[in-house]
């Protein structure tokens, strides 16, 4: 039986439910924690304190499973994990809806986090390795897409069910959580494996069949090269072998860079909090801040769409990187000197913030949200890229963590604090960007590891003339080169081997030709 050919725009937003899942999580927590239906049921619990463990309950376990989800997803595949990973959070959403105790509550934020945890990264990595080269900064951003448009929905969700007067209003987001969660878990049943993941446990006809539903053209180049490195005994690395080996492990600790200060920009503090970062910007009323929050989020989806539809695949990860995070640090910089200064108070003032994180917002969505995560995963080696997937998105979870548990408390005790906290954040990673990151766009992904190599020998070759050494000056700078050296001979031979290739294609041409 032949099997269904499959659409990668259609698999990629199916699976980007995911991203829709925690966009409503993300969009809605912030307005159900001060609906006062919510808060007449848990009136013991009204600290800024108490609201900040709210949000961070459900990002401290979404750190702790993401850990391993790299490992179980190489060890039961991509499709299985997101399959798990979303029955987990749609009965952790079922229980939040039902909650009725405090205690109920924060275990189903547990419940959800820790299955969110589970799956968003496998789905990332899985829609990487299921695009074509030419589309995979589209395929692959459409993740974010949902994500934002999961803010916005979140939002406007709250703000409407906000209206009823029953307790119907702080379930009913949960209710839709968990609906979409569920959906997620039960069609993943039909899509396919991720081929990379078939071809490193040995079933490579599949494999083919796959990569030919999706890429016709680039088939018969991507195969040789993934022979060409599987052959090698490149299989799925261990979280150790990840960290051991310093081919993979500096790109690993790029990402977990990246994404760890992707949260200290302060995009979650303004999303998780967005009623009381507008009320204390100005907007007093409950309705004005509600208000304030969905524009927010519409502006977030509307800026999102372009971005994922035309410039990320044409404008490049390496420059949206890093002109995006001067962007934003301004933003942040100017918010703060008005709170310091005492600017915020006049009424000119107060506009200016409200304007200037409204702008912050726009330039985090066609920069950051997207080109952040597509290049630390697009610089991952295909061996290690599920390990370094959920490191990373594990440290963004343990980062997120820790702004939802202080930004209601920093906000109320110092309003500027936070604000230059996340103008250096930004300007040190922009800095960071320029010197260490490579520009994926328009590369498979074999071609970035050749890439990486390349500049890997490189920097060692000068830390070496600079008498330096990356693993703590015992003759670890050596070995490592030797590593980084013998590998990019291997792409060298690769590149080689496949130009005679051509040219043996290319003289048989002519010798067929002549005979005619």
């Amino acid at each position: 039986m032949a099997p269904p050919a499959w659409n990668i725009h259609t698999v990629a937003g199916f699976v980007s439910l995911g991203g829709l899942f925690y966009g409503l999580d993300t969009g809605a927590i912030g307005p159900i924690t001060v609906m006062p239906q919510f808060l007449a049921t848990f009136s013991r619990y009204r600290s800024s304190t108490i609201q900040g463990v709210l949000v961070a309950t459900f990002l401290m376990a979404a750190s702790a499973t993401c850990f391993f989800s790299g490992w179980l997803s190489g060890r039961i595949s991509r499709k299985h994990t997101i399959m798990i990973g979303a029955l987990v959070a749609a009965l952790g959403s079922a229980l939040e809806a039902a909650s009725v105790t405090w205690w109920m509550l924060l275990l189903g934020r547990l419940i959800a986090g820790a299955g969110e945890g589970i799956f968003l990264g496998p789905c990332g990595v899985y829609l990487i390795e299921l695009s074509p080269p030419n589309v995979r900064g589209q395929i692959t951003t459409m993740l974010q897409v949902f994500i934002t448009v999961g803010v916005c929905c979140g939002y406007f969700i709250c703000y409407g069910s906000v209206n009823l007067h029953s307790n119907f209003s702080w379930r009913t987001p949960f209710i839709i959580q968990s609906v979409v969660a569920l959906t997620l878990a039960v069609g993943m049943h039909r899509l396919p494996y991720s081929p990379r993941w078939l071809l490193q446990v040995g079933r490579e006809e599949e494999a083919w069949i796959v990569m030919e539903q999706f890429d016709r053209h680039g088939v018969e180049r991507e195969k040789e090269d993934l022979l060409v490195r599987l052959s090698s005994g490149t299989n799925n690395a261990t979280l150790k072998e990840t960290m051991r080996d310093p081919t993979t492990r500096w790109r690993a600790i790029l990402a977990m860079f990246l994404m760890g200060m992707q949260q200290l920009s302060g995009i979650d503090a303004v999303l998780y909090f967005a009623p009381l970062v507008f009320r204390q910007a100005g907007l007093k009323s409950q309705q004005a801040s509600f208000l304030a929050s969905g524009v927010s989020g519409i502006l977030l989806a509307a800026v999102t769409l372009p971005t994922h539809l035309v410039l990320m695949d044409r404008w490049g990860r390496r420059p949206s990187t890093i002109w995006g995070g001067v962007g934003q640090g301004v933003c942040m910089f100017i918010i703060a000197m008005l709170y310091a200064s005492g600017g915020s108070k006049a009424l000119a003032g107060k506009w200016i913030i409200i304007s200037l994180i409204y702008v912050f917002l726009i330039l985090f969505s066609v920069t950051w949200a997207v080109s952040l995560k597509l290049a630390t995963i697009e610089l991952q080696p295909s061996r290690s890229r599920a390990v370094a997937a959920s490191l990373s998105q594990s440290i963004c979870w343990v980062v997120n963590t820790c702004v939802a548990l202080t930004t209601p408390v920093f906000l109320s005790a110092y309003p500027s604090g936070p604000y230059f906290l996340f103008a250096a954040c930004l300007a040190i990673t922009s800095i960071a960007c320029v010197l260490f990151l490579p520009e994926t766009l328009g590369r498979s992904l074999t071609e970035v590891d050749t890439l990486w190599n390349e500049r890997t020998v490189k920097t060692n070759q000068l830390a070496q003339k600079l008498h330096l050494s990356f693993d703590g000056g015992r003759g670890g700078g050596r070995r490592r080169c030797d590593s980084d050296a013998e590998e990019h001979q291997n792409d060298i031979e690769l590149r080689e081997r496949r130009n005679m290739n051509e040219n043996e294609e290319d003289s048989l041409g002519e010798t067929k030709t002549s005979t005619t």
